[in-house]
Parts: structure tokens; C-alpha cells; sequence
């Protein structure tokens, strides 16, 4: 089944080019171009995943961000960000983007992009049934769900895979190059991005994320999964 990618950006020139490349790769794509008709477009078709500029007329790209994550149905989101927007990047990824990119990029590899996060949200469960526990929190990773304290977690597609592999890989310490090489499937990037993904899921799964025990920070090198060390 071929899945849609709505492109949502001002730049006709930009937008051209990136739904001409999702194309070519297979999908089908929508483009709108300023939030409001993003937000209608996206409650019409509901898309596999958004291609999210920012920088928007009316509604920006960060409320954009923000009302689709309000939908719940957990829609990965890529943002396109200007190569000095630190800030906005950082608030777009705990608003709960899954992923940017930095203009100017390559078109290339914007759909590697694409198909790497929906490799992840869609790909095939795996054969059988992999429960993993810790206290409270129970994870079904072939169902891609995890509960704590018997309340289902609101997790994006990163924050979830994330979590899985720290928790397949309990008492390791990992470099957040690491993290990024086995999650995100990056051998190169931002490694704040991990960063602010460990930050998000700290404020889901820690009964104080200021003083996290389950995601523990090892200085120097990156961070750790412990278990047994919350909700016992």
C-alpha cells in the first residue's frame, strides 16, 4: 500500500523539488502551503508522516506541530529548519517531531529521512510477542505500546524505539553517537537530538525527571537504563 506524505511549506521552489522527490521514491504526496491548510489537509487524508517547515504564514510550524501531536494518532514529523534555529529545533523536538532536517539540504537525503522514520512506525510487527518490564512500566514491543502504572504513554515513533532499546540493553552505558547510529539509523547528525529525546522520555517514565532512575545520565559517555530502580 503506497503511503502519503503531506509537505507543508511556503517556498514553492523548495516544496517543488521535495514532493518531486517522495514521489519518484513511491509515495504519494499532499503539499499545502501555510498551517491552516496543513492542519485541514492533514484531518482529511491523515498521512503516514508530515514534512513540516517552521518558518510559516499564519499558524508557524511549531503550532503546527503541536495540533497534530493533539490528534494522538502519533503522526511522525520531520522539520525543515534554518541551519541557526537552535532554539526552534529544540522546542519543535519536545513538541514531538520525530526528526529534522536543516535547509539548505539535499533532497536525498530528506527521503532517506522519510523512509527510515516510517521504516520504524509501520515496518511489519516481529514474529512473536516481546513484553519488557520494569516496575510499573510494561513496553509490548511487538505491539508498540508501553504503559505505566497501567496508563498507556503517549510516545512518538523515536521516543518509543528509544525507549525499547535502552530497555533491551539494561546496565550499558551509550554514547549518544551510539544512540543516535542504533535509533535513528544516523551515522552522522545532531546528537542533541538525543539529547532532547532522553529529556522527553524522562518526563514520561521518571516519577521526578530531574532526578531520573530508570534513564541515568553517565557523564562523559552518555546514558544508561536501570532497572529496578523505579516504580518497584
Amino acid at each position: 500500500m503506497t503511503q502519503r506524505v503531506l509537505v507543508v511549506d511556503d517556498d514553492p521552489t523548495v516544496s517543488d523539488v521535495v514532493c518531486r522527490y517522495l514521489e519518484r521514491a513511491g509515495y504519494e504526496v499532499s503539499h499545502a502551503a501555510d498551517g491552516r491548510s496543513a492542519l485541514t489537509l492533514y484531518s482529511r487524508e491523515r498521512p503516514a508522516l508530515v514534512v513540516l517547515d517552521l518558518m510559516l504564514p499564519g499558524i508557524d510550524g511549531l503550532e503546527v506541530c503541536r495540533r497534530l501531536q493533539e490528534h494522538g494518532d502519533g503522526v511522525p514529523v520531520i522539520m525543515l529548519t534554518a541551519l541557526g534555529d537552535e532554539a526552534d529545533r529544540v522546542l519543535g523536538l519536545q513538541l514531538g517531531a520525530d526528526d529534522y532536517i536543516t535547509k539548505p539540504f539535499s533532497p536525498r537525503e530528506l527521503v532517506l529521512r522519510v523512509q527510515s522514520v516510517l521504516r520504524r512506525s509501520s515496518g511489519p510487527a516481529p514474529a512473536g510477542t516481546e513484553v519488557l518490564v520494569d516496575g510499573d512500566l510494561v513496553v509490548d514491543a511487538s505491539r508498540r505500546t508501553a504503559r505505566l502504572r497501567g496508563e498507556e504513554l503517549a510516545l512518538t515513533v523515536r521516543e518509543f524505539d528509544l525507549l525499547v532499546y535502552l530497555m533491551r540493553h539494561p546496565a550499558t552505558a551509550f554514547r549518544r553517537s551510539q544512540l543516535l547510529a542504533a535509533v535513528w539509523g544516523w551515522d552522522f547528525g545532531d546528537q542533541s537530538t538525543v539529547t532532547v529525546h532522553v529529556r522527553r522520555l524522562r518526563e514520561k517514565v521518571e516519577v521526578d525527571p530531574a532526578r531520573p532512575l530508570r534513564i541515568v545520565t553517565v557523564w562523559g559517555v552518555g546514558y544508561r537504563y536501570e532497572t529496578g530502580s523505579a516504580g518497584a
